[in-house]
């Protein structure tokens, strides 16, 4: 039977090995086994952690670890009754289907507000293509795939104006108070869905005071097999020759919209 086994879970893969890990009689210590860079004591560990590998295939997100056993000396002598050995472990996910093998399709709907001051400014959310130049044909992601958002202001005859983010939130349906739902910007301007969950969204450059741009990882809601995921940021803005301090952009850390 396998000495070795492994269960992929939604974020986490637990492994169990068993004493006699070559079938030969001989026990093994736990402590000379690690998963990667981490220690065995735990059996379970996030999919992103331990030194493991992410690949992407047209229909697939794989996970590599490796599973290392270092044989220490037995009870300090100079000897090893067991050899060293690396087992390649992997957790395959389909890619372009979720929990009910339906596409993930987040829904966007182009927003737009008007608010009255010296002249009418129009705020809006875009997803754009990868190189920026234009909006999106598509509004279907897969898991793997990145979202490019972006946020401006069209300010007519209005002073000079400077755009900021304060919080961006991911639900299920319209409305942003509903459960479940993800805040992936918050605290004025931080993105912490890059903190939070070690993924590569990040902002971009600001190269407009009325634009603001950021790249997002796709993502679905656990254990719900709706493929709708509707996002509601909240948009502001101030004089473009008003400084950039903590009361238009608190976060702690520097992943943020400035």
């Amino acid at each position: 039977s396998r000495s070795v086994s492994s269960q992929c879970g939604e974020s986490t893969i637990v492994v169990q090995v068993k004493t006699d890990l070559f079938g030969t009689g001989q026990v093994i210590s736990p402590t000379d086994l690690s998963l990667g860079d981490c220690a065995l004591l735990i059996f379970e560990a996030e999919l992103h952690s331990c030194g493991s590998a992410l690949t992407m295939t047209g229909d697939q997100l794989v996970y590599s670890f490796s599973l290392i056993y270092k044989p220490t000396l037995i009870a300090n002598l100079p000897i090893v009754r067991t050899n060293g050995a690396v087992v390649g472990i992997e957790c395959h996910y389909m890619r372009k289907y979720n929990v009910s093998s339906n596409a993930l399709k987040p829904t966007w709907v182009p927003y737009t507000s008007t608010k009255s001051a010296e002249d009418l400014l129009g705020f809006s959310l875009s997803l754009m293509n990868d190189d920026w130049s234009s909006q999106r044909s598509s509004n279907v992601f897969y898991l793997g795939d990145v979202l490019n958002i972006e946020a401006s202001v069209t300010q007519a005859n209005h002073q000079p104006l400077r755009l900021f983010v304060d919080s961006c939130v991911a639900t299920l349906v319209p409305d942003q108070t509903s459960t479940p739902s993800y805040s992936f910007i918050e605290n004025k301007g931080c993105l912490t869905d890059a903190k939070s969950t070690g993924s590569s969204s990040q902002f971009m450059p600001r190269t407009q005071d009325t634009k603001l741009q950021m790249k997002l990882d796709a993502f679905r809601f656990y254990q719900d097999a709706r493929s709708s995921i509707y996002i509601t940021c909240h948009l502001k803005v101030t004089p473009a020759s008003q400084s950039v301090d903590w009361g238009n952009n608190s976060c702690p850390f520097k992943l943020a919209w400035r």
